[in-house]
């Protein structure tokens, strides 16, 4: 199998504890790091190490940004067990606060389930199952080991997670002018970046709607602002949708139809 590594990587360190990877990937297990604020720089030195042994694929920042330190095709040493790592790409998050609750950012968590979206999407992992136990795809440190890890605050999440991954996973086939087309049904609003928001604001623009905020007009930009959520509003308001300024399954398809 080829195995490809996250676009979303903006810093990379990759560690000397590693294995070779001897079964296909089709788990993520999510860590914290126990560090407040920890860095990515910080975070590769201590995988840097070969004394302490350990190392992780991905970890990601306070402030959201994405590091990897032991590609895909190879088995980090974070789990505790060899069989739950050679089917997973792990994840260590850095924490907003420490014990007892280890809270992660709100960027931190944003960034997570971005990672967790594009690792399911390239692995053709269909569906990210938390089961609590090691039946689940979703699984955690503590599943292995005697530790709190990945403390109480992301333990907590860990359903919410899965379920806002499996969200963004969904897809829908609509015939438009006799073609078929695909798209991804993520729920798109305010803040959301990315070619999904490029794609939403080509539909827009393709139905007549201008995103425009004030005297500003703005075109494809895969940010979307208020300029475009004024346009989503403005579609759905003419489709008799409510116009909340979310993109969700009937916005989505009622600008596939237009």
């Amino acid at each position: 199998m080829a195995y490809t590594n996250s676009k979303l990587v903006s810093y990379t360190q990759l560690s000397p504890n590693y294995s070779t990877r001897t079964k296909p990937i089709s788990k993520i297990t999510i860590h914290h790091a126990a560090v407040v604020n920890a860095s990515l720089v910080g975070l590769g030195n201590g995988f840097a190490k070969t004394s302490r042994q350990a190392s992780s694929n991905y970890g990601i920042d306070s402030n959201g940004k994405v590091g990897m330190y032991v590609e895909e095709k190879n088995r980090a040493w974070t789990s505790s067990n060899q069989t739950n790592d050679n089917m997973a790409i792990t994840i260590e998050v850095a924490n907003s606060s420490g014990a007892p609750n280890w809270e992660v950012s709100d960027k931190a968590y944003k960034a997570l389930i971005e990672l967790c979206v594009d690792i399911c999407k390239r692995n053709n992992i269909k569906e990210l199952k938390y089961t609590g136990n090691t039946s689940g795809n979703l699984t955690t440190h503590d599943m292995f080991a005697a530790t709190t890890c990945p403390g109480p605050y992301l333990k907590g999440k860990l359903s919410t997670i899965a379920s806002e991954v499996n969200k963004q996973l969904k897809t829908t086939t609509t015939t438009a002018n006799n073609n078929k087309v695909e798209i991804q049904m993520n729920v798109l609003r305010k803040g959301a970046t990315g070619e999904q928001v490029k794609t939403l604001q080509r539909l827009l623009i393709g139905c007549g709607y201008v995103m425009k905020n004030g005297n500003k007009t703005y075109g494809v930009d895969g940010s979307f602002g208020t300029a475009t959520e004024n346009a989503v509003k403005a579609f759905q308001a003419a489709r008799g949708l409510s116009a909340d300024g979310i993109v969700g399954k009937n916005t989505w398809k009622a600008l596939l139809a237009a």
